[in-house]
């Protein structure tokens, strides 16, 4: 009796943890990240791919993709949390906007590269910034990462989801994801088919570039919800195909920038 009491109360915790870890997805979440990492490993070189398994011990980018929010809780790493997003007045391009002196999304993605590049960087040093560019580059294409500063990028704009309190840039980043029900493998599995030409053609541009890009879609996010309004299966159903194609544009290009770093 005992011993199912034990077993009882260690289920209880872990459904307790589980819980907690699932309210607190920032990023794309979980499975966002992991369907841009599975992703791109479809569109690398065989020598690209060689080159990060060594760095990565075998590591999938899949399973490395979340590194850049789990360092969050480790104060050693706060230097890096304003590389997470970039915030740029609309109709005010990237390059010509005022810059954050303690970096941003754009800033801190050519610091990876950088970093990747330099040929005296550890193998150690490699595989940190390895693992915070995957994560960086799907936040690149997350819209509301993208978005004003005064309302931190949609997380003042309060909304519902269904019934549960959330905000704009929450919905975007887990809450559809969450409600579509797939796994970051399904969804990878089930992007559009696009040719060899769209593929190059999605993969042009530098990185600034995308960050205006997604500024675009950002401005568009922000007409599609009002302070307050519930979201529910309309706005699923007119909004996750963008969701969708951002995932998959984020794992077609993540995968031009490490072929650019490795091949």
């Amino acid at each position: 009796m005992k011993t199912l009491k034990l077993v009882l109360v260690s289920i209880t915790l872990l459904l307790a943890l589980t819980t907690i870890g699932a309210t607190n997805n920032p990023d794309w979440g979980a499975t966002g990240h992991r369907t841009i990492g599975k992703i791109a490993e479809d569109y690398l070189t065989s020598k690209t791919k060689r080159k990060i398994e060594d760095i990565l011990n075998g590591q999938s980018l899949a399973l490395v993709s979340t590194f850049g929010d789990d360092i969050k809780s480790d104060k050693r790493y706060n230097d890096f949390y304003t590389w997470h997003y970039v915030n740029m007045p609309f109709g005010v391009k990237y390059e010509d906007s005022e810059k954050n002196e303690k970096g941003d999304l754009v800033s801190g993605i050519e610091k990876c590269k950088q970093v990747l590049l330099d040929k005296n960087s550890s193998k150690d040093d490699k595989a940190f910034y390895l693992k915070l560019l995957v994560h960086l580059i799907g936040d690149l294409h997350q819209p509301m990462h993208v978005g004003r500063a005064e309302d931190k990028g949609g997380n003042d704009i309060q909304v519902r989801w269904f019934n549960d309190g959330t905000n704009l840039h929450r919905v975007w980043d887990s809450d559809m994801i969450n409600h579509f029900n797939m796994t970051y493998t399904e969804l990878a599995e089930n992007t559009d088919k696009i040719s060899k030409e769209q593929v190059k053609f999605l993969q042009k541009g530098a990185i600034m570039d995308w960050a205006n890009e997604t500024q675009q879609l950002a401005i568009k996010v922000y007409s599609s919800a009002e302070v307050g309004e519930k979201l529910g299966y309309n706005y699923a159903y007119n909004n996750f195909e963008l969701v969708r194609s951002q995932l998959q544009v984020g794992g077609v290009r993540l995968a031009k920038v490490l072929n650019d770093l490795f091949s």
